[in-house]
């Protein structure tokens, strides 16, 4: 799978919004077939930064990703509210799932 993390820094007056101005854009993009999520937070230690999650099943899923109307549209839209360009970090990994993680396993 693509494994994608990006980092938004929101514009200060547009952050309580956030998750609005980038609703119908998080919207399209689950609905893809190959999209595996598709998830938004927000940071903890700063109001106006946004952490992104995603993943898509396979390169051909994320190329298909980046030629959709919805993408073109948020490339337009999206911008404009943002303080900086995002920053990602993109990976290929094995799987199609979550792992689970050991070191803090739930017994039970």
């Amino acid at each position: 799978m693509i494994f994608i993390t990006a980092k938004f820094q929101v514009r200060h007056e547009d952050a309580e919004r956030w998750p609005q101005i980038s609703a119908s854009f998080t919207e399209a993009t689950r609905s893809e077939p190959g999209c595996l999520w598709f998830e938004w937070s927000r940071s903890l230690d700063d109001p106006d930064e946004y952490v992104l999650v995603e993943a898509f099943r396979d390169d051909a899923a994320g190329a298909a990703h980046v030629k959709t109307d919805h993408f073109s549209a948020a490339r337009r839209e999206l911008p404009p509210h943002l303080a900086s360009t995002p920053r990602i970090v993109n990976f290929s990994v094995p799987g199609e799932d979550w792992s689970l993680l050991g070191e803090l396993a739930v017994e039970g």
